[in-house]
């Protein structure tokens, strides 16, 4: 059973002070719990340690050699493939963060699945549910498990130093008319100036400019009106298998630039091995039986399961089946990519009858935890609870 502590307290104040206006103005806490979810150290050690552990199984479950039956089976476009096996052979290609979805259930962790190329919730996780334990003048004592600003900073200062031979600015371009995303890409802007980066600029990725000639090769932004940029860094709050299916040509340059290091890319191609959820069978294939997985398959379970989409987001798509019947469907925009099978896993619940998802900020280690909830499917909607660490 989930333990909930009540908060009260206005947080726009210490968000204020942080100079972080727009965590306000974006209504990035618009949907923010007035509660918190109580932890002890003992549990909160655990979910971490559990990332931990299933970024190593990843690694080791995926081929070095990244054979083309691997990559089709994982789903991913065949024009990234070539920039899939450069980045992943060459460290300099750095995995900044990603977040682990986990069901702390009555056998402990189970890992739902772990979004490693565009993860989003920083600002939440970072910077709302620490202002609301400050708003709710909560003891000093009572803590949360929250370094992930700080290990933003640490990864993105490790990338810096692996490409000391490129210039120090990083651009970080987001989805167009995504107020979410443009937010997200903030607080990593702020992250890559105390890293060491000289610019951090951030905009649309509409508004990035990109050569494979001459003297204009490379990556290009107008910082100013009029003023245009070059940039060796950049970061993408796109997903990679967007870029490739919509922008097939820009998938294409940017992998000239990879191959010719002319521009970094975070997170880089290979972070899209640990993104599908085919991976999720990989896993099982794998590790059978290990206890932070339940079992996933590409063909159909017997009992009770969900399908997912292998590039799906946002919980669109996800299907509920009970003994070969559809229980539950959610709508989305992914109905026609192949499907993984999911053990369902039971997520734990509050007195009312919510359940509780925890997601698990992984960069260069587990550093920060924060929860969702929903009465059913846990999707981008669901309200978002901060934690507590009592003891």
């Amino acid at each position: 059973m989930i333990r909930l502590l009540p908060l009260s307290g206005d947080i726009e104040p210490a968000i204020r002070r942080l100079g972080w206006d727009w965590a306000v103005e974006d209504a990035c806490a618009a949907y923010l719990a007035p509660e918190a979810v109580e932890l002890t150290e003992p549990e909160a050690e655990t979910l971490l340690e559990a990332a931990d552990t299933l970024y190593e199984m990843l690694v080791q479950a995926v081929p070095d050699e990244l054979p083309d039956a691997f990559l089709q089976q994982l789903g991913i476009p065949a024009n990234l493939w070539q920039a899939v096996r450069h980045s992943w052979h060459d460290e300099r290609h750095w995995h900044l963060y990603g977040r682990f979805d986990l069901a702390h259930t009555d056998e402990g962790p189970k890992l739902v699945e772990f979004n490693a190329d565009t993860a989003t919730s920083i600002p939440e996780t970072a910077v709302v549910q620490w202002a609301s334990l400050m708003a709710a003048g909560r003891p000093e004592d009572q803590q949360q498990a929250n370094g992930l600003f700080e290990g933003l900073e640490l990864q993105l200062r490790e990338w810096r130093q692996l490409n000391q031979d490129l210039a120090p600015h990083l651009l970080l371009v987001h989805l167009p008319d995504s107020a979410e995303d443009e937010a997200n890409c903030t607080v990593l802007a702020e992250a890559a100036r105390g890293a060491s980066f000289s610019t951090a600029h951030v905009c649309s990725v509409d508004a990035m400019q990109v050569s494979v000639l001459g003297e204009d090769r490379g990556a290009w932004a107008e910082v100013r009106p009029g003023q245009w940029q070059r940039f060796d860094f950049v970061f993408k709050l796109v997903p990679w298998e967007l870029l490739a299916e919509e922008e097939p040509e820009l998938t294409e340059d940017l992998t000239q630039l990879l191959l010719s290091r002319d521009v970094m890319i975070a997170n880089p191609p290979y972070a899209l091995l640990f993104q599908s959820k085919a991976m999720l069978a990989r896993l099982w294939e794998v590790f059978p039986h290990h206890p932070l997985l339940v079992e996933a398959r590409m063909d159909d379970l017997v009992g009770h399961y969900v399908r997912k989409p292998l590039f799906g987001r946002e919980g669109q798509n996800l299907t509920e089946i009970e003994y070969g019947l559809e229980k539950h469907a959610e709508s989305g925009d992914f109905a026609e990519q192949p499907q993984v099978r999911q053990q369902w896993i039971d997520f734990p619940t509050d007195a009312q009858g919510r359940r509780y998802q925890a997601g698990v900020f992984w960069a260069g280690e587990a550093c920060a935890l924060s929860f969702r909830r929903a009465e059913g499917i846990i999707t981008n909607l669901s309200e978002f609870v901060p934690h507590i660490i009592t003891g």
